[in-house]
Order: C-alpha cells, then sequence, then structure tokens
C-alpha cells in the first residue's frame, strides 16, 4: 500500500496518539507505523493493567483506559495506521518530502516525521539467576499484564523503580502476600510511592525486605520458592508462587539506528525549541529523544509533541501565518462535527 500524509508518526504509543490530536488541531493529517499489532505501545503490550497517577485530570488511569480515552479523542481526525511491522528505511525524495518504506513493503510519503518510538524494540532485563528459564510462565514473571493472576497468591517482587513500588502498592489489594525485595535501602522511583510503599510495611501489609537480593529459584514443575541473601539474615527461602523480577527495559533503536541520527545512549538527540533532530524535518518526541533535563514522563512527551506539530506546521506551509489558540477559544475542533453528524 502507498500512504501520502502530512505527519509519519513512528510509533502508536501514548505520545504518538496525542500527538494526533495536536495535528488534528492544525488540520494536518497524520499516519502511524508501530511494530506492535495494536496501538498503545508498552501501555497496551505490557502495562494494560498499570494505574498511572501523573496524567493531569485522572487521580489514576489504568494504561490501558488511558490509551482507550487516546484513541476516542483523536478518532475525529481519522488516522491512518501501519500496524505489526517497523519502519526500515527512510529516504529524501526532495527537500520536501521523505518516503518511508516498512518490513512489509508499505509505503509513507511525508514532509515530516515524528520518532515517537518509545524506548524502541525492548526486551526485560533478566536477573542472572540460574535456571530462570525454567520458570518463566511458570511462576517467574518479568511483565504483568492482568492483575488477577496474582490474586490470593504470595507474591515476591524485586526492583527499585517506579515498576516495582507502583505494582506492589497495587497488589498489596490483589494478592494473599506482596514482598518487595531490593538491594538497597534507597529508591528510584517516585517519592510518593516510596512514602507508600513504607507506609503499607509499617502495616503489615506487604514484607519490606532491603539490602537483599535474589540468588536462587526453588521448585520442578513450578516455581514454589525463591532463595534470597539479606544483610540482616543471611540466606533463607521465601514460599512463593510467583517472582517478578521488575529490572526495566533494555532498548534497542532498530532500523532507526542507521538513519543518521545523532544518537546518544540509544536515544535521539533533540534541539528543545521544537524536538527536532539534526535532520531537518524529523523529530524526535517522548521516551525516544534526550537533551538536558530529560524526564521520561508520558505527560513530558505529550508536551514535547503539541509543541513539535507547531514547528512541523511551519515547515509544511511555510508561507501561511499559524494562528494559534486555545482549544476552549477554538470551540469544537474540525473534524468533530463529522463524526457527530
Amino acid at each position: 500500500m502507498h500512504f501520502h500524509t502530512d505527519i509519519l508518526i513512528i510509533g502508536a504509543g501514548p505520545v504518538g496518539l496525542f500527538t494526533v490530536f495536536e495535528a488534528g488541531l492544525l488540520k494536518l493529517r497524520c499516519h502511524l507505523v508501530d511494530a506492535l499489532p495494536q496501538i498503545g505501545g508498552q501501555l497496551t503490550e505490557i502495562y494494560p493493567k498499570k494505574p498511572i497517577y501523573d496524567i493531569p485530570g485522572y487521580p489514576t488511569v489504568l494504561a490501558g483506559d488511558l490509551i482507550k480515552n487516546l484513541e476516542e479523542q483523536i478518532a475525529p481526525f481519522k488516522p491512518t495506521y501501519s500496524l505489526g511491522q517497523r519502519a526500515e528505511t527512510i529516504e529524501r525524495i526532495d527537500e520536501k518530502m521523505f518516503r518511508c518504506t516498512t518490513s512489509r513493503g508499505e509505503v509513507i510519503e511525508a514532509p515530516v516525521i515524528a520518532i515517537a518510538g518509545g524506548l524502541g524494540s525492548f526486551e526485560p532485563r533478566k536477573p542472572p539467576l540460574e535456571n530462570i528459564e525454567k520458570f518463566e510462565d511458570k511462576g517467574v514473571d518479568y511483565i504483568i499484564r492482568d492483575p488477577e493472576v496474582y490474586r490470593g497468591k504470595d507474591i515476591l517482587i524485586a526492583g527499585g523503580g517506579d515498576s516495582a513500588l507502583d505494582w506492589t502498592i497495587f497488589l498489596a489489594d490483589v494478592a494473599k502476600s506482596v514482598s518487595l525485595i531490593h538491594r538497597r535501602t534507597s529508591f528510584r522511583g517516585a517519592l510518593d510511592s516510596v512514602e507508600k510503599v513504607h507506609e503499607l510495611a509499617a502495616a503489615g501489609r506487604i514484607n519490606l525486605i532491603t539490602e537483599a537480593q535474589a540468588i536462587g529459584l526453588v521448585g520442578e514443575d513450578h516455581l514454589t520458592g525463591v532463595k534470597i541473601k539479606s544483610k540482616d539474615n543471611g540466606e533463607e527461602v521465601v514460599t512463593v508462587d510467583h517472582f517478578i523480577p521488575l529490572f526495566g527495559l533494555s532498548p534497542k533503536l532498530g532500523p532507526l539506528a542507521n538513519w543518521g541520527l545523532d544518537v546518544e545512549k540509544n536515544a535521539i538527540r533533540v534541539n528543545t525549541v521544537d524536538y527536532s533532530t539534526n535532520i531537518p524535518g524529523i523529530y524526535a518526541i517522548g521516551d525516544i529523544n534526550t537533551y538536558e533535563g530529560k524526564l521520561k514522563l508520558i505527560l513530558c512527551g505529550f508536551h514535547e509533541g503539541t509543541i513539535m506539530v507547531q514547528s512541523a506546521f511551519k515547515r509544511i506551509y511555510p508561507d501561511q501565518k499559524l494562528s494559534f489558540k486555545y482549544t476552549t477559544v477554538q470551540g469544537q475542533p474540525k473534524g468533530f462535527e463529522e463524526t457527530a453528524a
């Protein structure tokens, strides 16, 4: 298939989806490419039931629900998609146009490309435990897709970042017992989450094990326990039904690493004026980019996408004056009437 659009967005995660909305307000059409077979990125594939706490207007929202809301929000602007395929090659047709070819041979031409690929392709970081592969999907899980799997079960979570903290808090109301093990006494996650974990531990609702790490797995056909070594108690076996090491993801840029972009430590350097890359007409927004003071938050990606489309409009229509208004002043954006009709 052959597509022509205003902005080609590589990555259909939350940042890519919200960028469709901001582009739609400026009457710019978008086409999204994503290697996953559905929209939503990691939020759909890995964390659909994970609660998110820092989206404005939502004290808490499940990741999967956020994607559904974003899909509804952009529907009036009728974006098109190439899902289940990677953006393999990018070539410049002329000074104003790029051509992208996907891994399935689809071709998309656009004057602007926005890379919103999150962490790129990724795989979970596994702890170096002997025979851990033996227990994968038999008690060892690197990703929590459905919290109900753990209802009434004994759970041991390992890690010190936001995912480990957030799931410890969430599963405290689901599992029979939850233990959190971390090799340090300090955590890398949000301070509010750290406080909640300590409060749960003080109330006896979770077991917090610090200055400790997992050193072995116990079981035959299914995991039955985890051998841990702690500073205070030495070696002991904790009886569990599930061991969930949440040590983050190992990112890989994939084909875009060969596109001539300025890449630093698996991230694309951008100019924070408009999140443009070193290649004119190509932008990078969300977790895929890097700059001084970068925060890898969905909220920050929303901001970057909003600024980026303003620059994209000027690039596509250099002779037109862009008159930006708040959406509350503009009233209902163009496209909504068509959907309602």
